[in-house]
C-alpha cells in the first residue's frame, strides 16, 4: 500500500519504488543526488566459473524456457556444451543475464536490449535505477555499510534500537522506507549481492514481526486480510503495512504471499474480513495485476473493500472499479479513519 524494495527487493510491495527486495519502487522524493556509476559484479570476471542451465535459472531468475527462447531467437546467451552435451554458461553470461533480467523487470523489451553493448546496457540500467534520497537520514547509509560488512546481528541490533527509539510508526516510515529504497538502488546498480539483499530482507522481517508479536490483539474494526497474488513472492512491504495497521488498532490477518484468488475469498469469509489488502511489486505483469483485481473484486462480497498498493504502475494508470489504490504507506492511517467513518454511517 505504499511504495518504498525491491523486492525483497527488486521492488518491495507496499513500499516506495526503488527496491524492488520484492524485490524488494519509489520515486516520490523531493530531492536527489547524483547516483554512483553502476559497476558490474566483480565475480563476473572469474572466467573459471560455469553454470549448468538449472544453476543459470536459479541465479538469474530467468526460466529455462526463457533462456532457450532467447538463445534461439536472439543468439544470446550462447552457452557451450559440456561432455554430456548439456548447456553450460560462463560467469560473464550469467552476469549479463542478470542485467537483462533487471531491465526486463523494469519494462524494457528483450528484443531491443540484445543488440546493445554491455556499456549501453549498464547506461540504460543507470537510467532505471532510482536516485538516492538526498533527505534520507545519515543512518540509512550506516545501515547499508553494516549490511555490506555482513554483520547480521549488528544490523538487527541497530534496527531494533531505532525501532525502540523512534516508535514503530516512525521506524517504518522514516527508516525502513528510505532504507528499502537505498538497498533497492544498490541492488539495481549491482553494488549488492543477492545474498546480501536477502540478509537485509530477513533482518527487517525479524524486527517487524517481533514488534507485531508484542502488540495486544486488536478487537476493533476493521478486520484486514493481507496477502499477495500467486506469482507475487515479495512480502516485505506487506509486513510494513501490517505493522502500521495493527498499530492503528486494526485486526490484521496475514496469509503471507502467493495466495490463490479463491482462497483469498474463502479466507475473507471465514475470518469475517472487512478489507482485503493486496501488495504488488513493480515486476509483476500489469495484465495479471488488473485482471486479477477485477476477478477478485467480482468474487468478493460487496461489503468487503479491496485495497491495493505497492510499486506496480498499473494500479494508478489503469484503475479498477471497486478497488481502492493506495499510493503511499503514509496514507494507511487516513484510509483506516475514512473506512471507520464510512462504517459508522447508517
Amino acid at each position: 500500500m505504499i511504495d518504498s524494495h525491491r523486492g525483497d527487493t527488486k521492488r518491495y510491495n507496499f513500499v516506495p519504488q526503488g527496491l524492488v527486495l520484492d524485490r524488494k519502487t519509489h520515486s516520490q522524493v523531493a530531492g536527489s543526488v547524483q547516483p554512483e556509476p553502476i559497476a558490474m559484479n566483480p565475480l563476473a570476471t572469474s572466467s573459471a566459473l560455469v553454470y549448468n542451465i538449472a544453476a543459470a535459472e536459479r541465479d538469474t531468475g530467468l526460466s529455462k524456457d526463457t533462456l532457450r527462447v532467447w538463445e534461439r531467437r536472439y543468439g544470446f546467451p550462447n552457452p557451450k556444451r559440456d561432455a554430456a552435451g548439456e548447456r553450460v554458461y560462463s560467469s560473464q553470461e550469467i552476469e549479463q543475464l542478470r542485467v537483462l533480467k533487471r531491465l526486463v523487470d523494469a519494462g524494457e523489451r528483450p528484443g531491443r536490449l540484445m543488440a546493445l553493448s554491455r556499456a549501453e546496457l549498464m547506461e540504460r540500467l543507470q537510467r532505471h535505477a532510482p536516485m538516492a534520497l538526498s533527505d534520507a537520514p545519515r543512518a540509512v547509509d550506516d545501515y547499508l555499510e553494516i549490511l555490506k560488512s555482513h554483520d547480521v546481528q549488528g544490523l538487527r541490533r541497530q534496527l531494533v534500537h531505532a525501532r525502540e527509539r523512534l516508535g514503530l510508526a516512525r521506524f517504518v516510515t522514516d527508516v525502513v522506507g528510505p532504507l528499502n529504497t537505498r538497498v533497492g538502488d544498490a541492488w539495481m546498480r549491482g553494488q549488492l549481492q543477492i545474498f546480501e539483499e536477502h540478509l537485509y530482507t530477513e533482518s527487517i522481517q525479524v524486527v517487524l514481526r517481533d514488534a507485531i508479536g508484542r502488540m495486544q490483539p486488536a478487537r476493533s474494526r476493521p478486520s484486514v486480510l493481507l496477502t499477495t497474488f500467486p506469482h507475487e513472492p515479495h512480502g516485505l512491504g506487506l509486513l510494513m503495512a501490517e505493522a502500521l495497521m495493527a498499530l492503528d488498532g486494526a485486526r490484521c490477518v496475514s496469509l503471507g504471499v502467493c495466495t490463490p484468488l479463491w482462497d483469498i475469498v474463502l479466507a475473507s469469509q471465514a475470518q469475517l474480513i472487512d478489507i482485503v489488502a493486496l501488495s504488488f511489486s513493480g515486476c509483476m505483469n500489469p495484465n495479471q495485476v488488473i485482471e486479477g483485481l477485477s476477478e477478485l473484486r467480482a468474487k468478493l462480497p460487496a461489503g468487503i473493500e479491496l485495497w491495493a498498493g505497492g510499486a506496480a504502475p498499473a494500479l494508478h494508470r489503469r484503475p479498477v472499479a471497486g478497488v481502492r489504490a493506495i499510493a503511499a504507506i503514509g496514507q494507511i492511517h487516513d484510509e483506516l479513519q475514512a473506512w471507520r467513518a464510512r462504517a459508522a454511517t447508517p
